[in-house]
């Protein structure tokens, strides 16, 4: 979809007054973990769903599904330097999130198993370097 600079902003803007909700959900389901933890999580998150998801358009969590497979292969790897060790602790931090939005309704649970599926397969494989 095209917009202009305005209404992407103003898009941008509302994706992430949603997105800022869903990593509150997220930060109280990982209540137990430590603060090291959390924040390590919260960030990889916010990178992806605050980050690369409003790079180009405003995409919703919803739309990150679709996303994580680039994300993951190529985008983090090359844009952002990222190492085999880094690009398994940001899925699994992609992966945890989107367990809680499935466990809070936010995506089905089809929808998370594909994802977990296609983070199984790409961790699985070494990087396209």
């Amino acid at each position: 979809m095209e917009y202009t600079l305005e209404e992407y902003e103003k898009k941008c803007e509302e994706v992430r007054r949603i997105n800022d909700k869903c990593l509150k959900m997220f930060e109280e389901d990982m209540s137990r973990l430590s603060a090291k933890t959390i924040r390590r999580h919260l960030n990889n998150v916010d990178f992806f769903i605050n980050g690369y998801l409003l790079l180009y358009e405003p995409l919703t969590i919803e739309d990150g599904l679709s996303r994580v497979w680039d994300f993951l292969d190529d985008y983090y790897l090359r844009k952002c330097a990222g190492t085999e060790g880094t690009r398994k602790e940001m899925a699994a931090s992609i992966k945890k999130f989107y367990r809680c939005m499935k466990d809070h309704g936010k995506i089905s649970e089809t929808s998370f198993d594909i994802l977990c599926d296609d983070i199984k397969e790409i961790i699985s494989r070494p990087s396209q370097e």
